[in-house]
């Protein structure tokens, strides 16, 4: 009699992990699905009635492979380039099929204690205050404790923790009740005093209560945990929270939601983004359902990077669990397209949230009115500040002098001066000295001469001290019209008022003493110089020298240059070129242009491909980017004359200038290239572009002398 088998197979089918050259946030986390089980019916009979039945001896039954095939030809890839790619390394990892895989955090909250009703509640509130306006010494302290009203029980001695205020008061009650002995410590005691002591940002006696729970064997929950991590987290501390959430993982405590979210934080403000989404998927896996907290978390960390793929990750995790973003994780998101460059997508994001009913705060609209200026969108920008008008949406000092900043970049006068006057009408938003240096910026950028200098005296007037920027525009704009005695004048006022000259207005000075015409206006800048910088004007007293030779040049420039802030050495270079070309040093202008390149000041000025070679002066002034014209033209008849392979397009890239007061660097390039007959022509199909051929520039060559190209 045949004796039928019927079993049940649990097989798990591991699906490997995406090859790490793909971005981890593309994929989804792997969810853990329901063992497929397959009924398998095995005949078992005795050997002799098999080959009686049997009308070939040859066959043979089936293994349980050969049974399994069918199934393995469905569901498994049948060819090598449909297999999912696996890592280089991967590791081995042995999966229990009876037992579901362990969860990474708990799903309920750490509950917190519930308190019962003192009835001497009103007078321990006075004595809590008594304390709290008390001295912040120890000493101080002692002596106020002396006049509690009543017997410091469990439930008074709580009451009076959680009123004070100050950290310092906090720690000295709790080291104050531990001395009299009066109940046993509980957790309690040292999650409220460890809450305040996060306040302070007092790590070290956090971890020092931490280490006294463990020795006195209190327990530690979650609060105490969140709150530790929470702490090294504001105190920078990112090493020592990811420490205390390991040891939190080796004592077999789960951490909540709380805790979990706290950690994520960590991870991201540490740089670690593969941890933070293995741990966000992990949790995810385990069926947690994040929080607004925690996409914010994940949106602020993509944004550091300027990662729009991980943005757009966030958006469409949040949309697949149905959590609905709220005004932080909107402002978070829209600093991360900011960060990304994507002012578009951040319009959309914003128009979403004000569909979804959410008032926009002052966070919101700084960041987007910051996105609208780095991209330049005046228009939608004014649009928007219309719409704060109509809608009476929240402005704050920051707000508007982003809004007055971005009018100076874009170059926006009639539409700042509204704005500005608008914020002399305003109550709460008074224009403080950043605003004033906003319109000062703009006045000086646009060379508006007398309505600057009217702007000036009247911060004077109503008691607005003129900061070091402030003044650098003043300098620029009265530079610029040729008044060297107000500026002089300017000048010695700001000193004496407390302004300290930085490397930027020191450039500014320089900048001045280029432009100007006479012996007598470039010895007063000069003496401003000296005062704000005299190792600066000693090189520019050695570069004059005929007689100072190169290699004394080369270390000198390398002293003043090491000691620059670094976005001031290109423009002092710059403006050391332009000097020296106006005074018909062309020679030494070559080798201040040569040290600059030498020390990383013009990157990207020169670059090469199989079929063009460009050069780029977008970043350099006038001088320097005929210096460089110059240098460029000598080399090429150098390559042409040595007969070397060239490539087809030869391009010079001076740009247009987004600004409106920007000084037309296209049109002084486009003079010296006919003063020099170069066989350069403007691009038509792309402004502040200059195109040559091969066969031009070989033209051009052979056509002159060699001691002219050499």
């Amino acid at each position: 009699m045949a004796a039928s088998l019927s079993t049940a197979l649990d097989v798990h089918l591991s699906i490997p992990k995406s090859d790490t050259k793909r971005p981890i946030f593309l994929t989804k986390p792997t969810r853990r699905s329901h063992p497929i089980k397959i009924n398998v019916s095995c005949n078992s009979k005795s050997s002799e009635n098999v080959a009686a039945e049997s009308p070939n001896p040859e066959t043979k039954t089936l293994s349980l492979s050969e049974q399994l095939k069918p199934l393995s030809s469905t569901t498994l890839s049948p060819t090598k380039n449909d297999r999912t790619p696996l890592l280089s390394k991967p590791k081995s990892t042995w999966v229990n099929p009876t037992k579901p895989r362990r969860s990474v955090l708990s799903l309920q909250r750490q509950k917190r204690s519930t308190y019962s009703y003192n009835p001497r509640v009103r007078d321990l509130k006075l004595f809590a205050r008594k304390l709290n306006d008390c001295d912040n010494t120890e000493e101080a302290f002692l002596r106020a404790i002396t006049e509690i009203p009543h017997q410091p029980t469990r439930e008074n001695a709580l009451l009076i923790l959680n009123s004070l205020r100050f950290w310092q008061k906090s720690y000295f009650f709790f080291n104050w009740i531990k001395s009299q002995n009066l109940f046993p410590m509980e957790t309690i005691f040292y999650n409220v005093t460890m809450k305040s002591l996060r306040f302070g940002r007092q790590f070290q006696l956090i971890e020092q209560l931490a280490n006294e729970m463990v020795s006195n064997e209190i327990e530690l929950d979650n609060i105490t945990y969140s709150t530790i991590i929470t702490c090294a987290k504001r105190c920078n501390l990112f090493d020592e929270a990811i420490e205390w959430f390991e040891r939190m993982y080796k004592t077999g405590l789960m951490p909540d939601e709380v805790t979990y979210s706290a950690i994520l934080d960590v991870y991201a403000k540490s740089g670690k983004v593969e941890e933070v989404l293995s741990l966000y998927e992990r949790g995810v896996a385990s069926g947690w359902k994040p929080d607004p907290i925690a996409f914010s978390v994940l949106g602020k960390m993509f944004g550091e990077a300027g990662d729009y793929d991980g943005i757009r990750y966030v958006l469409q995790e949040m949309k697949s669990l149905g959590v609905q973003p709220n005004l932080v994780v909107y402002n978070t998101l829209l600093e991360a397209m900011g960060k990304a460059g994507k002012p578009g997508l951040a319009r959309s994001l914003f128009d979403e949230m004000v569909e979804s009913g959410l008032t926009p705060d002052e966070k919101t609209l700084t960041a987007l009115i910051k996105i609208y200026g780095k991209a330049r969108w005046a228009e939608d920008a004014l649009e928007l500040w219309e719409r704060m008008r109509e809608n009476k949406w929240p402005m704050d000092f920051i707000l508007y002098n982003t809004l007055l900043n971005m009018c100076a970049d874009i170059g926006l006068v009639e539409e700042a001066e509204r704005l500005f006057e608008d914020m002399k009408l305003s109550d709460y938003c008074k224009p403080d000295i950043y605003s004033y240096t906003a319109m000062l910026n703009i006045y000086g950028s646009g060379g508006n001469v007398d309505k600057a200098i009217e702007l000036f005296e009247e911060m004077s007037e109503l008691g607005v001290a003129i900061n070091v920027m402030g003044c650098t525009c003043l300098i620029q704009c009265l530079g610029k019209a040729r008044r060297i005695d107000d500026l002089v004048r300017l000048f010695g006022v700001s000193i004496d008022r407390g302004v300290k000259p930085d490397d930027r207005l020191c450039g500014c000075l320089l900048s001045v003493v280029s432009l100007c015409e006479t012996s007598e206006d470039v010895d007063k800048v000069i003496t401003c110089l000296q005062q704000a910088n005299p190792k600066l004007v000693a090189f520019l007293k050695l570069i004059e020298d005929n007689s100072t030779g190169f290699e004394n040049i080369k270390e000198e420039f390398r002293n003043v240059i090491k000691d620059t802030e670094v976005d001031a050495r290109r423009p002092f270079c710059n403006c050391l070129i332009d000097i020296c070309r106006n005074r018909n040093l062309n020679e030494r202008a070559h080798e201040l242009l040569y040290l600059g390149t030498l020390y990383g000041l013009y990157p990207g000025l020169h670059n090469k491909t199989l079929d063009e070679w460009s050069l780029d002066v977008r970043s350099l002034s006038v001088g320097a980017a005929q210096t460089a014209l110059e240098e460029w033209m000598w080399t090429l008849a150098k390559i042409v004359r040595r007969e070397e392979v060239l490539p087809q397009l030869f391009l010079a890239e001076t740009g247009t200038g987004t600004h409106k007061f920007s000084q037309g660097l296209a049109t002084a390039f486009a003079s010296h290239v006919n003063k020099l007959a170069a066989p350069f022509r403007q691009s038509e199909g792309k402004a502040g572009c200059f195109v040559a051929t091969r066969e031009d520039l070989v033209s051009w060559v052979q056509a002159r002398p060699s001691s002219i190209t050499a």
